[in-house]
């Protein structure tokens, strides 16, 4: 059995989240808490393999308790606002995953599969911050990226984005650089595997 804590401020997410879970495939829901403090107090009795933990609770971040949290178990971040730095932050925290609100439950189980076994999984929605050595594209870059995948020039970026021939250049060869691609063949196959397409 894989053990499971939730912690989410709002108690129908928990309480849906529970029914939804506790049982299921050889999931069991050990604990259930609004806060972070109070799943931390829990952790002896409770015993989690994943802590399911929202990042936006009242009165404290979840930010925060990532790093104590990543010590009894495996942190799989939910939640409905994630900024880059949001995600940047949990990883760098320890969470081993990332998934926003509205994923289905089939998702949810294999995102606790894979970090209960010690692997990453970041929600396909979310990954796009994480480009080569965590350097996200700016909202300019996403629109060049856009247009390349069109098969566009730099020239004709230019003339649709209204800026210089040299200034679209110079966002193609970031594009590469972020993406570690070696061409633009290579950067758009990059970016649609990485679902910024």
């Amino acid at each position: 059995m894989t053990r499971i804590v939730i912690v989410d401020d709002h108690p129908i997410v928990r309480e849906g989240l529970s029914a939804a879970l506790d049982g299921k495939n050889g999931l069991e829901v050990t604990g259930s808490f609004g806060s972070a403090p109070e799943a931390i107090a829990s952790l002896s009795s409770t015993r989690p393999d994943v802590v399911i933990l929202d990042l936006d609770l009242s009165g404290s971040s979840g930010l925060d308790a990532v790093e104590r949290l990543r010590q009894s178990a495996a942190v799989l971040v939910l939640t409905a606002y994630g900024s880059d730095d949001d995600l940047q932050t949990a990883l760098r925290s320890g969470a081993k995953g990332y998934l926003l609100k509205g994923v289905s439950l089939d998702e949810i189980e294999r995102a606790i599969a894979a970090v209960s076994r010690g692997q990453s999984y970041i929600d396909p929605r979310a990954s796009a911050a994480l480009i080569a050595g965590g350097r996200p594209l700016s909202r300019r870059e996403r629109e060049v990226l856009g247009l390349i995948a069109e098969g566009r020039s730099n020239k004709q970026i230019a003339a649709k984005l209204g800026i210089t021939e040299r200034t679209a250049k110079f966002h193609v060869t970031s594009i590469l650089n972020k993406l570690g691609a070696d061409n633009r063949a290579q950067a758009v196959a990059l970016a649609a595997e990485r679902h910024l397409l």
